[in-house]
């Protein structure tokens, strides 16, 4: 393999595929990218076995050449030191030529670098998918979506499940749905599918998602989504994502949600966001337990109280409030979570009492939906 390539498309690439490279892989391959170059592209794969992307560089783009191909061919270069060489060399082409026993030499302007590469062969090939099951959504739309929910997945291993976000496809709405058990996130989007396409317990891994919302534009274009029993693939312009699907039955979570409630309030989302966060300020520990109050008023109270430290009040105005006195506790950081993850300027949280969940949704739509467990203080 020999190739002449622009500098900062390469680069682009690198950091794109490297993102589904891992350093602790026992399969001593995957800690490298494969670059393979035909006729047509440049093609830049990284795996780790459950994540895989792939980025193509075309050779030529809107009539300018960005790849000069001197000889056709592939080889594996170890991810760790390919991402840092392509960040600092010097100049806006790199020459890329495979020799002898996979030695790789890369040299831009006055600098020249010799990496020992591994066998392309012995890469693992990328899973082949049936593309019966596509759905379509806008790129913003869905990075947006991910953002909203995926905070919510667990982070321990001892609930598998748990750890990845439940996708529900039917009569074109797609729900996203995570939980930790201690909070729920909710948010359903329209999406361009077949008819008969639907599907339920798709849970793709929440690590998977936040990789692939951190390659994806966040331009309004359309991307396709395929999803079989096992894996998914993400296709966007010029990436291929692939990522492996969680084993198990997500929990039905709607058993859950209250569908009536016996104190609501609708208040300004940034208002309640700054207060709680100004409440946690002294907590100690990480333990940011806040609670709230109903006044006479027709106020709320936030307070929060470390006894080594001190405590804090602070009245809030609320546009509406109706139902039962209400004092109840909560994990700041859960609620913290969910305000700044609805985009909507005013909410409606509905209690049904002290020691169950709690419900919190956007005023302007139905499409969004968190859950938060209360904390027991006594």
């Amino acid at each position: 393999m020999h190739i002449v390539i622009n500098r900062e498309h390469l680069a682009q690439a690198v950091g794109q595929v490297s993102k589904a490279v891992s350093s602790r892989t026992t399969i001593p391959i995957l800690t490298g990218i494969k670059l393979t170059v035909t006729h047509t592209e440049c093609i830049l794969t990284g795996s780790d076995s459950d994540i895989s992307i792939q980025a193509s560089i075309p050779i030529e783009k809107d009539g300018k050449e960005i790849v000069k191909v001197v000889k056709l061919g592939s080889i594996v270069l170890p991810s760790k030191y390919l991402t840092e060489i392509v960040k600092k060399l010097p100049d806006s082409l790199i020459e890329i030529e495979v020799t002898d026993q996979f030695v790789t030499n890369i040299r831009s302007g006055q600098s020249e670098f010799n990496l020992k590469g591994l066998d392309p062969e012995e890469y693992p090939r990328l899973p082949q998918i049936d593309e019966d099951k596509v759905l379509s959504i806008s790129s913003d739309l869905f990075k947006s979506t991910i953002r909203q929910t995926s905070f919510a997945v667990s982070s321990q291993e001892s609930r598998p499940i748990l750890t990845g976000v439940l996708w529900q496809l039917e009569d074109g709405q797609l729900t996203f749905v995570a939980t930790d058990s201690h909070r729920l996130a909710q948010r359903q989007i329209t999406v361009e599918a077949g008819e008969n396409l639907q599907f339920k317990n798709i849970v793709i891994p929440g690590k998977s998602l936040n990789e692939l919302s951190r390659i994806l534009d966040d331009q309004d274009e359309m991307i396709d989504i395929v999803v079989t029993n096992n894996q998914i693939l993400v296709k966007a312009n010029h990436i291929l994502f692939f990522s492996r699907l969680l084993d198990g039955t997500y929990p039905d979570t709607s058993r859950i949600i209250p569908q009536q409630s016996k104190t609501s309030m609708t208040l300004e989302t940034k208002q309640l966001l700054q207060a709680i966060e100004r409440a946690s300020l002294l907590a100690k520990d990480g333990k940011h337990v806040v609670s709230l109050f109903t006044t006479e008023k027709g106020q709320i109270q936030i307070y929060s109280n470390s006894p080594e430290v001190g405590k804090v009040s602070e009245q809030v105005e609320v546009k509406e409030i109706s139902g039962e006195e209400l004092k109840i506790s909560f994990n700041a950081k859960f609620v913290l979570d969910a305000l700044r993850a609805i985009d909507s300027q005013e909410i409606t949280i509905g209690f049904t009492g002290a020691m169950s969940p709690f419900v919190i949704k956007p005023t302007d739509h139905d499409r969004i939906l968190h859950l938060v467990l209360p904390v027991r203080t006594y």
